[in-house]
C-alpha cells in the first residue's frame, strides 16, 4: 500500500485546512488509520486516527475540539479537518495505517505515507 498525503499550505491563524490522505494498492476500510505531525527537532506526535469501520474517532488530547477525522470511502480518502489552527499546529503532517485491531502508533505501523507542510502564521 501506498499513502501519500496532501492538502497542507500556509494559513493564517484562526484558519482551517483539510488534509487528505489517499491509498493505492488497498481500500482503507481493511486498516486503522491515523494522522502524525511532526516539527523540526522533535519527534512525530500522534494527532488523530480512525479505525477501519470509520465509526470511531481517537484525538490526542483536546485536538478533537478543533480536528476532524473521516473516511471517504467511495474515494478510498481518509480526511483530517482542521479548524481554527494555531502556530503550535505547523509541522509536517503525515498518515499512517495499521491492519488488525490497534491503531497505528509512531513505532507501530504497516506503511506511512509522505507527509505534507502545514504552516499556520500568526
Amino acid at each position: 500500500v501506498q499513502l501519500q498525503a496532501s492538502g497542507g499550505g500556509l494559513v493564517k491563524a484562526g484558519g482551517s485546512l483539510r488534509l487528505a490522505c489517499t491509498a493505492s494498492g488497498r481500500s482503507f476500510s481493511l486498516y486503522n488509520v491515523g494522522w502524525f505531525r511532526q516539527t523540526p527537532g522533535k519527534e512525530r506526535d500522534f494527532v488523530a486516527a480512525l479505525n477501519r469501520a470509520a465509526d470511531t474517532t481517537h484525538y490526542a488530547g483536546d485536538l478533537g475540539d478543533r480536528f476532524t477525522i473521516s473516511r471517504d470511502s467511495a474515494k478510498n480518502t481518509v480526511y483530517l479537518q482542521m479548524t481554527s489552527l494555531r502556530p503550535s499546529d505547523t509541522g509536517v503532517y503525515s498518515c499512517a495505517i495499521r491492519s488488525g485491531e490497534l491503531y497505528p502508533t509512531i513505532r507501530n505501523a504497516d506503511a506511512w505515507g509522505r507527509g505534507t507542510q502545514v504552516t499556520v502564521s500568526s
